[in-house]
């Protein structure tokens, strides 16, 4: 099993968040999931979920997306054997694919002082919550490098985990961003539905193919470079280990104890 069950009967001090690993999944059908689970979740028919996932080579664009920042033409998404999908996220640009742990979590942040857009089927926490939130994410993930022997951290001013600029001893001449500019390991875009179950997640690089980074404009930030946890740490962790010290990470930030289902066909 991929994931020990003890995550989910050490104590039932906290809440239950139900995990699953769905393992590779395209992402129309991962996205139609969140729908489902996330009404469920609303009506008190599901408990509190945290879905991990790997999925096909794949771009999502944000509310905030611009297709300037998508630099390959059709012929050359095609020879890729990319897909696009425009998404109610925050944020610009982003890949996902393969060797890439997807997280998304659906949890009900509470319907109270929601601001609700109806034509949008969406809301937004007050702004100290949401960003709250987002917060939270990042310092579970650091968290989480951190028992994988990764130090991260936090960019004020950009979402995201960030692994802090160095030059190796072994690269005199490295050019001038990478010895001053952070690498993001992690991205991060939410939502909150309108009925306050949060949508969308994390995508944190554990062994991906980093040549598709070279079709975008990641979040739209041209200067800022994207790193892996193969290009840290050797042997490279394998998924599994990932799992396990998110998993953790999470139980312990948000405060649950994490119930892992890890066969698809049980969600």
């Amino acid at each position: 099993m991929l994931v020990d069950r003890i995550f989910g009967i050490l104590c039932l001090m906290h809440p239950v968040c139900a995990v699953h690993w769905l393992g590779l999944v395209p992402y129309a059908e991962a996205w139609q999931l969140q729908e489902q689970l996330a009404g469920e979740i609303a009506a008190g028919k599901k408990p509190p979920t945290l879905l991990l996932l790997e999925h096909p080579h794949t771009f999502t664009f944000g509310r905030r997306g611009r297709i300037e920042n998508l630099l390959w033409d059709e012929a050359e998404l095609a020879r890729q054997g990319a897909s696009v999908h425009w998404v109610d996220r925050g944020g610009d640009v982003t890949y996902h694919g393969p060797g890439q742990l997807v997280g998304y979590p659906l949890l009900p942040l509470g319907s109270a002082n929601l601001r609700i857009d109806i034509k949008q089927d969406s809301a937004r926490l007050p702004q100290a919550d949401y960003v709250g939130y987002v917060r939270k994410l990042e310092t579970m993930l650091i968290a989480a490098l951190a028992r994988l022997g990764v130090a991260s951290g936090q960019v004020p001013g950009l979402t995201g985990v960030w692994l802090q600029p160095h030059v190796p001893s072994n690269c005199p001449n490295c050019p001038t961003e990478l010895k001053r500019l952070p690498a993001k390991v992690a991205a991060i875009g939410v939502k909150v539905d309108a009925r306050g179950v949060s949508r969308h997640g994390f995508a944190l690089n554990v062994n991906p193919d980093m040549s598709y980074w070279e079709g975008i404009i990641g979040c739209g930030l041209a200067d800022y470079p994207v790193a892996s946890l193969a290009d840290l740490l050797h042997p490279v962790p394998t998924m599994e280990q990932v799992i396990q010290a998110v998993l953790v990470a999470f139980g312990e930030v948000f405060e649950f104890e994490m119930l892992a289902e890890m066969d698809r066909n049980s969600v």
